[in-house]
């Protein structure tokens, strides 16, 4: 049985593109996150599914290593703490699990990285604005078209998809991007 693959890959491309069109906007947001560093901050990262899982390994990547051995890079995701999230979810709502922590957690000069691939994921629209009003720096990765996050952060990376997969794709290039970015500065 042939399986056709080209509107995938024709997808997935298109995506990528969308990545390479914000290079310039990636090399601002990773001299915001080395001020950041510098400057006693820290990258927080959060997102529900697959975005969660993303937003664990690029927290992974920056504490541990990514390319190069060097000194771990301040960085977490609200996605973690499985007693946090589901006492948080038990006892009050999910719709908040993301942004009691980052006013628990976050402190002015801290980045702030939501990823949502629709755009609309209410816990990370809490998060956003509960870091916005906290004086971080906030970043959102989503998917094509209007959403609520788009207009809500300091910067939107959209990707040119509206399929969860190519946008999650695109999602793990520009964390990539970023991480390479900290990795040239930081040793």
């Amino acid at each position: 049985m042939k399986i056709e693959f080209d509107h995938a890959l024709l997808e997935h491309q298109k995506a990528i593109q969308s990545v390479f069109n914000q290079s310039e906007v990636i090399e601002q947001v990773v001299n915001k996150i080395i001020a950041s560093i510098r400057g006693g901050g820290k990258i927080i990262w959060l997102g529900n599914g697959g975005s969660a899982a993303d937003a664990q390994h690029m927290a992974a990547e920056l504490m541990v290593r990514y390319v190069k051995n060097r000194q771990p890079i301040a960085s977490i995701a609200l996605t973690t703490d499985t007693s946090i999230l589901t006492a948080h979810s038990n006892d009050y709502t999910f719709d908040s699990v993301f942004s009691r922590q980052i006013k628990g957690l976050a402190n002015p000069n801290d980045v702030v990285i939501g990823l949502s691939t629709s755009g609309e994921s209410i816990n990370v629209v809490n998060a956003i604005e509960a870091a916005n009003q906290k004086g971080c720096f906030t970043v959102v990765m989503t998917g094509g078209g209007e959403n609520s996050l788009k207009n809500l952060a300091n910067v939107c990376f959209c990707i040119d998809s509206r399929e969860t997969a190519r946008v999650q794709e695109a999602h793990g290039v520009l964390s990539h991007l970023i991480c390479e970015g900290l990795d040239s500065v930081f040793d």
